[in-house]
C-alpha cells in the first residue's frame, strides 16, 4: 500500500466513525450542550465543517495549479495567526443557529469533497513538501493529516464525554 492509499483509508476509516456515531442523532441530541462545554455535537460538526473548506480549497488549488481561495471569513481573523479562539468562537456564532440537518448535510457533503479532491491529487504532488509554496514547506498530505486529527480530536472528546454521562440517545429518553 502506497502512502497516498494510507492517507485514504484512515480519512475514510475517519468518515464511516463520525457516520455511525452522528447516524443515530436526533436534532434534539445533536443541540444537546455537552456539559460542561457549551457546545453540541451540531457546534462540534460545524466547526469541523468550517476548517473543512480551508483543507477543500488546498486540494481545489493544488488539482488546478494555483494559490487556495479560501471561505470568506471577516478580514479581523487570521488562521495563520493565533486566532484560532476568536475564529472558533465566530465559528460558533455564525453557525449556532442553523439546524442540525443542514449543519450536518454539509459537514458530511464537504467530508465527501474533501475525500475526492485528496483521491484526484497525484500522489508525489500529495507527498512533496515543496510542490506547493503556499503550503510553506508542507506537504498536502500534512494538511489532510491534520485535518484527520483535528477530526479524530473531536471523535474522541465526544466519546470520552458519552462514555462519562452515558450514551446520548438513553440521556435523551430520560429527560
Amino acid at each position: 500500500m502506497n502512502d497516498k492509499m494510507k492517507i485514504l483509508v484512515m480519512l475514510n476509516d475517519e468518515f464511516k466513525r463520525w457516520e455511525e456515531l452522528l447516524a443515530r442523532l436526533t436534532e434534539k441530541q445533536a443541540a444537546q450542550k455537552l456539559l460542561p462545554s457549551d457546545w453540541s455535537i451540531k457546534d462540534n460538526m460545524a466547526h469541523l465543517m468550517a476548517w473543512q473548506q480551508r483543507t477543500i480549497a488546498r486540494e481545489q488549488a493544488a488539482l488546478h495549479d494555483r494559490a487556495p481561495e479560501f471561505p470568506k471569513w471577516p478580514e479581523s481573523l487570521d488562521p495563520n495567526a493565533d486566532d484560532v479562539d476568536k475564529i472558533n468562537a465566530w465559528i460558533y456564532e455564525t453557525n449556532r443557529e442553523r439546524p442540525w440537518s443542514s449543519v450536518y448535510r454539509d459537514w458530511r457533503a464537504g467530508y465527501l469533497r474533501f475525500l475526492e479532491l485528496a483521491q484526484a491529487v497525484p500522489e508525489n504532488d500529495l507527498l512533496d513538501p515543496v510542490r506547493y509554496a503556499w503550503l510553506e514547506g508542507y506537504s498536502l498530505a500534512q494538511i489532510l493529516e491534520a485535518s484527520y486529527d483535528h477530526h479524530q480530536e473531536h471523535l474522541e472528546s465526544l466519546q470520552t464525554w458519552l462514555s462519562q454521562h452515558g450514551d446520548i440517545n438513553k440521556n435523551q429518553q430520560v429527560s
